[in-house]
Formats: structure tokens, C-alpha cells, sequence
């Protein structure tokens, strides 16, 4: 067991506390044990940190909470994922609220090349489970990772499809692992740690209360490339996910409806709106994410000079030139471009000899 899990946990839980400010207090301590033996007149100095705060810090009562929490994941075979961790999703890492401790049961790999989530009404009609089928059958030669909540409705025919389509598949829940929301789902949830996994940012002994849903979401959009809507009413936790996941950058996607049915009234709305790409199936996502390129493709190289290029290609190859290596994900943090505006211009510029892919999501100059 990692010898820092204390501390790690111990940070994560300070009262009042949140992911942000648990940062920016690792940064200005320079190390997790720093943190809890920094001296008071040292802690204040830490911009967001008061005398309360300071005196949560020094009191050091959540340590007896980390011991029964480490018991608890030892006992359950739970992996712990702190923020700075190898394996913790690099996708959500980008985010600037997102969790500083994770814990994971399973073993699916957050950092696989392509991974969508997928969310919806809880009330979902045939119309939304036949679209939801049809769109994971299809997704299933690109291996793509499928990401929900295991709610009712949409989740749960996402996660089904998943595991019938042998794709993996995680759930992201608002409570502890020690329990399961909402119960129904239990087998669902066994079948999905064979080739998946049951993700939170809560400790167990946490109940699945109402706050913790809007909590949950910005996960589920942060870990992915893409968010799907397939269906949703007027309002919902579908929606407010397609709203986090565009406040970070990510592409959404939501399927069209006729404009009388209730639970299509979420998704038009989004396209109306400019919040989502209209899609009418996966063809439409593997496009717009730039999933189609075959990797056998020979690519025929042509001297492009750099002022041929547009604005944001000059932006990519200057990043290139300047690092040897790069991510598609550093890329659209760095640039604040979309997945899909990304994938499309590099693929234009791979197509133009100037690039080349490398395993990893990884690009380099030719």
C-alpha cells in the first residue's frame, strides 16, 4: 500500500475543503506531509486559508477517518487514484475542479485512446434504448470505453450494451462503494468489474443524497472525450453534464427528437442552441472525433510551407517544434480547442506530411 494514502486521503477530507483549494494548498506546501506539519502562521499565508481553515488543518481529526477508510479499501480490493497518481484519468486531470482522490473497483483503464460518455432520461423511452443499442453495436470495432452512471434509463441500457458489445464500461456513482445506487443495478454492476469498473470521489459510508448527483456529473464529463444526450426532458442531470462537459472543453453530442415528444425536448433544445452537434448515429461521432483514419494508411508527404497553413494549425506545429513530443489531450488544454477541432486538424496536417501519429495519442513533427 502506498505509504502517502494517508495523507492523501487525510487531504481530501478537511472540512470545507474542496478540490481546488486542496491544490493549491499542496502547491504552496510543496508536499503531502508538508501540509499537516506546516505551522499556522505558514498556513494563512496560503491565499483561501483562514483561522478556521488553519486550525481544521492543525487538528488533524480526519486521521482517524483515513485509518477506517484504508481498512476499507484494503478489505474491498478498491484502488485508490490520487490526483498526481499515473493511473489517474489524464482526461479528468485537465479539469480544474476535478477530484483530488478517486477510488476505483475494477480494472478499467481510464486512459485508453477513446472513451465517450453516455448519458440520458431516466424514463427512457423505446425510441432512446434502440438509438442507445444501435449506437454502442457500432462503436464496438473502435474499442471505445463507455462511461455512465448506472441511473435509471439511458445508464443502465448503455452499460447493458457495453458489456454486450465486450467494450468497457465504468460507472461513476455519488456515493461510497460500500453500497450500491440504485440497488437494482447490482448485477449489471458485477458483470461491469469484469471488463469495467464502479468509480467515486466519495469515501464509503456516503449515501447517494441528492448533492452529490451535480457532483458525480462533472465527472462523467470530464473523464471522456465526448459527451452523448440520448433523450432528456426540459431539465435534468443529462443536461447539467452536457453543460460541464462544454465548460470544459469537450465535444457534446446529443441526438435529435420529434419536437412533441417530452424527452426530446433536452436534446433539440442543445442542438438549437448551439450547445451540441446534431448526430444521427455512430458513423457521425467516429467522423467528428476523427476515429476513421486507418492506422495502415500510407500518407503521401508534400512540402506544405508553414504560411500555408491556417491560424490554428500554426498554433499545433509551433507547440510540436517546441516539444518533441505532444498529446492530443495537451494539445486541446494548451489551445482550448475542441477534441473534434483538434482531431480534425491534425489529421489535415498528418495528411499533409508535416506530422505523424505515434501510439498513445502521442504526435510529433515528420
Amino acid at each position: 500500500m502506498d505509504e502517502q494514502l494517508k495523507y492523501k486521503i487525510a487531504l481530501s477530507l478537511i472540512p470545507n475543503i474542496g478540490d481546488v483549494l486542496a491544490k493549491k494548498i499542496l502547491a504552496y506546501c510543496g508536499s503531502l506531509e508538508g501540509i499537516f506539519k506546516e505551522k499556522k502562521a505558514g498556513l494563512l499565508k496560503i491565499p483561501g486559508i483562514g483561522e478556521v481553515l488553519a486550525s481544521s488543518i492543525l487538528q488533524q481529526k480526519v486521521f482517524d477517518r483515513v485509518d477506517e477508510e484504508i481498512k476499507f479499501i484494503d478489505a474491498n480490493d478498491i484502488t485508490p487514484l490520487f490526483y498526481f497518481d499515473e493511473n489517474y484519468p489524464k482526461r479528468l486531470k485537465h479539469c480544474s475542479d476535478s477530484p483530488i482522490m478517486l477510488y476505483q473497483k475494477g480494472t478499467i483503464n481510464f486512459n485508453t485512446p477513446k472513451v465517450i460518455s453516455i448519458v440520458g432520461t431516466r424514463k427512457a423511452t423505446h425510441y432512446g434504448k434502440k438509438i442507445c443499442e444501435k449506437l454502442i453495436e457500432d462503436l464496438a470495432p473502435y474499442n471505445v470505453s463507455i462511461i455512465s452512471g448506472l441511473a435509471y434509463g439511458i445508464d443502465i441500457i448503455a452499460h447493458k450494451a457495453a458489456i454486450d458489445n465486450n467494450l468497457p464500461t465504468a460507472a461513476v456513482l455519488a456515493h461510497g462503494l460500500d453500497q450500491l445506487y440504485p440497488a437494482l443495478h447490482k448485477s449489471v454492476a458485477e458483470k461491469m468489474l469484469m471488463n469495467g469498473a464502479l468509480l467515486s470521489d466519495f469515501t464509503s459510508k456516503t449515501k447517494p443524497n441528492k448533492e452529490n448527483f451535480p457532483s458525480r456529473n462533472r465527472i462523467v464529463a470530464g473523464i471522456a472525450d465526448a459527451t452523448v444526450v440520448i433523450e432528456s426532458g426540459a431539465k435534468g442531470g443529462s443536461l447539467i453534464t452536457a453543460d460541464i462537459a462544454s465548460s470544459y472543453n469537450r465535444d457534446v453530442f446529443a441526438f435529435p427528437g420529434r419536437v412533441e415528444d417530452e424527452f426530446s425536448v433536452g436534446c433539440n433544445n442543445l442542438i438549437k442552441t448551439n450547445k451540441a452537434a446534431l448526430i444521427q448515429s455512430a458513423a457521425d461521432i467516429i467522423f467528428m472525433m476523427g476515429w476513421e483514419a486507418k492506422k495502415d494508411k500510407k500518407i503521401v508527404k508534400q512540402k506544405t510551407l508553414f504560411f500555408d497553413l491556417n491560424e490554428e494549425e500554426k498554433i499545433i506545429v509551433a507547440l510540436l517544434k517546441e516539444k518533441e513530443k505532444i498529446n492530443i489531450d495537451d494539445l486541446c488544454f494548451t489551445t482550448q480547442l475542441s477534441m473534434s477541432k483538434i482531431a480534425a486538424l491534425l489529421l489535415n496536417l498528418e495528411f499533409s506530411g508535416l506530422i505523424q501519429s505515434l501510439p498513445g495519442k502521442m504526435y510529433q513533427l515528420q
